[in-house]
């Protein structure tokens, strides 16, 4: 479908505050969010700029919405569930909502107006953390802890410099090859005995964190 057919259908379609956030979503998953604009967007959408301003007084205004959406993605703790396998669950979907949407990794914590979604996500998680036995500062303790541990591995995967994570083997054994392995035999048997094998991908390290990290506050739970 071409781009003229595009703005077309969209100025046949009713414009809705869902519809811009869903193409805003999409221009910023394209080209980044520096590249978003209000005036891009009602290109986009097929109607004047002022149009926009209907639904969104401004562009942080926009912003909101944006990043309410991306919490409305997250797979939340259900009621009665392990809390192990909920918390699992729930930091897995934000890596991934976090992969799906590059741009988000900026901004999903910076927002001081958070929508419903937002909300949502952070009562529901705290509410099941509390219903696991946690206390109050506790709850709050292992739900930094599991953020600020997905953000900073989707920020090392969004850094690599490679599209895909199991290529890190051959990226490490392409820089080895540059130099004498001897002067750093720790490496050399790093790539040897284990990133530079078939089928290692960088991404299953999180898994392993992960598990690390939840078999350390189940001993902190059980203690308490």
């Amino acid at each position: 479908m071409t781009t003229e057919t595009k703005t077309r259908r969209a100025r046949r379609e009713p414009l809705s505050r869902e519809r811009v956030v869903e193409t805003a979503i999409r221009l910023a998953d394209e080209g980044g969010i520096e590249s978003l604009s209000m005036r891009k967007l009602a290109d986009q959408l097929g109607v004047v700029p002022m149009a926009t301003y209907y639904h969104f007084a401004n562009k942080d205004d926009l912003l909101d919405a944006m990043v309410d959406a991306m919490y409305a993605e997250i797979d939340l703790p259900t009621e009665g569930a392990d809390w192990k396998a909920a918390m699992r669950r729930q930091t897995s979907s934000v890596r991934a909502v976090l992969a799906r949407h590059r741009w988000a990794l900026g901004v999903m914590e910076s927002r001081i107006q958070p929508g419903p979604a937002n909300l949502r996500y952070h009562d529901t998680v705290i509410g099941a953390l509390r219903h696991a036995g946690f206390s109050v500062a506790m709850a709050i303790h292992v739900f930094t802890l599991l953020d600020s541990y997905v953000f900073g591995f989707a920020l090392q995967e969004q850094t690599l410099p490679f599209e895909s994570t199991d290529r890190v083997g051959d990226v490490a054994s392409a820089i080895l090859s540059q130099v004498p392995a001897d002067d750093y035999p720790n490496l050399a048997e790093t790539v040897v005995e284990h990133v530079g094998k078939p089928g290692y991908d960088f991404g299953d390290e999180f898994e392993f964190g992960l598990g690390v990290i939840l078999d350390g506050l189940e001993r902190f739970r059980e203690a308490a």
